[in-house]
C-alpha cells in the first residue's frame, strides 16, 4: 500500500479516535438489536437537541441509503425530486433514487452546484396533470459537490418556494458539518430554522467508520421511516455500533473539530496553489474541497504520486478533497509537487 495519503476523497480518511473508543465502549455484553438499545435512544435525543424538538432520526448504513430512504419518505412513486445536475443524487448513486425509491429526478444545470429559485422555477409546471410527473421535493446538497455553500437566506428562499407549491425541501448533508463550521452556525440554522423538511446527515466524511442518519424535521413527516429503512435494506441489526459513533460525534459538538480542520486544510491548499502559473482555481473554496484546472501533463504526473480525481475529463478540472486527518505537511508537500509538475 502506498504511503501517500492523497486528496481523492474525505472517505479515504480513517476513523476519529474518539469514535473508535465509542465503538469499543459499546462492545460490552448484550444489547437489544435493530435500534432497541440505549445508545440509539440517546442519539435520538441528541438529534432533537441539534435539529429541534420535532426531529425524528433513523440511522442507516451509508449516504445513498440515507438519500433514498429520505426521498421515499417524502415522495410518492409518481412524484419527482428537483436537484442540481451535479448532485450526488443524480450522478453518483447508480440510479438508486429512481430504481429503489421509484421517483423521477429533474436535474437542473447550475454554474456552481447551487440551485436558486430562478433556476428551479421552470421545473414547477403541470401540477395536477395526470400525464406528468408531479414535482414534490427540491433537494440541495450542503456543501455542494463543487465545494460551495448555501447561506441560510438562500436555503430559506428555496424552502419558501417549495412550500408555496405544496412541496418539500430536502438537504443532502453528507458534508453538513463542514458547511455549518464554515458558516459559523449550528446545524439547525441551515436546516430546521430555514424551512428544510428533511436532511441526510453525514457521518463517514466527518470521521465515522460507517453510518449516516435520515432526519425528518417537521411534525407529520417520517412516520413510516422505520418500514422504509427496513425495506431499503438499511436497518442494522447491531445498531448500537452506529449509534455509539453518532452519540460521541454529537456530544459537546465534537463534530465541529474534524470539519473545521478539513476546511482549514482546503483553505491552506488553495492559498498554496492559487498563485501558481497555469493553475486556475475554478470554484470558490468555501468548505473542504478545491477544484482547479491545470495542464493535463501536470495532472498525469501528479497522479503517479498522489491520489485525486479528475472531475471533468473534457476541461481537465480536478478535485482535491481535504479530510479530518489531512496534515499541513500533506498540503505543503502536495503544493510543492503541483508547482514542480506545472513548471
Amino acid at each position: 500500500m502506498s504511503a501517500v495519503r492523497g486528496f481523492a476523497s474525505d472517505n479515504y480518511a480513517g476513523v476519529l479516535p474518539e469514535l473508535l473508543e465509542a465503538i469499543a465502549a459499546a462492545n460490552t455484553g448484550h444489547a437489544v438489536s435493530y435500534g432497541g438499545d440505549d445508545w440509539t435512544a440517546r442519539v435520538g435525543e441528541l438529534f432533537r437537541s441539534h435539529f429541534g424538538d420535532d426531529a425524528r432520526a433513523a440511522l442507516v448504513f451509508n449516504g445513498t441509503g440515507a438519500n433514498v430512504v429520505a426521498l421515499q419518505g417524502l415522495c410518492r412513486p409518481y412524484e419527482a425530486c428537483i436537484c442540481a445536475s451535479t448532485a450526488h443524487l443524480n450522478v453518483d448513486e447508480c440510479g438508486a433514487p429512481e430504481r429503489v425509491a421509484g421517483l423521477k429526478l429533474l436535474a437542473v444545470d447550475t454554474p456552481d452546484g447551487k440551485l436558486t429559485p430562478e433556476l428551479v422555477q421552470p421545473r414547477l409546471v403541470r401540477f395536477g396533470d395526470e400525464h406528468a410527473v408531479q414535482p414534490k421535493v427540491i433537494s440541495i446538497t450542503q456543501s455542494t459537490e463543487l465545494g460551495t455553500l448555501y447561506t441560510p437566506d438562500e436555503i430559506a428562499a428555496l424552502a419558501d418556494q417549495a412550500h408555496s407549491h405544496g412541496m418539500l425541501l430536502h438537504v443532502d448533508g453528507a458534508r453538513l458539518s463542514n458547511a455549518a463550521v464554515a458558516l459559523g452556525v449550528p446545524l439547525r440554522a441551515i436546516t430546521t430554522d430555514v424551512g428544510a423538511d428533511a436532511v441526510s446527515f453525514g457521518g463517514t466524511k466527518n470521521g465515522t467508520m460507517l453510518g449516516e442518519a435520515v432526519v425528518f424535521l417537521r411534525e407529520g413527516l417520517g412516520g413510516d421511516v422505520l418500514f422504509l429503512r427496513k425495506q431499503s435494506m438499511q436497518l442494522a441489526s447491531k445498531m448500537r455500533f452506529i449509534a455509539a459513533q453518532f452519540e460521541a460525534l454529537l456530544t459537546d459538538d465534537l463534530w465541529r473539530r474534524p470539519a473545521a480542520h478539513a476546511n482549514a486544510m482546503a483553505t491552506r491548499l488553495a492559498g498554496a496553489v492559487g498563485q501558481i502559473a497555469d493553475v486556475e482555481i475554478t470554484q470558490e473554496v468555501q468548505a473542504n474541497a478545491v477544484f482547479a484546472i491545470l495542464p493535463a501533463a501536470a495532472t498525469a504526473s501528479l497522479q503517479e504520486r498522489w491520489k485525486f480525481y479528475v472531475w471533468d475529463e473534457n476541461s481537465g478540472e480536478v478535485r482535491w478533497m481535504c479530510s479530518w486527518d489531512t496534515t499541513e505537511e500533506d498540503v505543503d508537500a502536495f503544493a510543492a509537487d503541483v508547482r514542480e509538475a506545472v513548471a
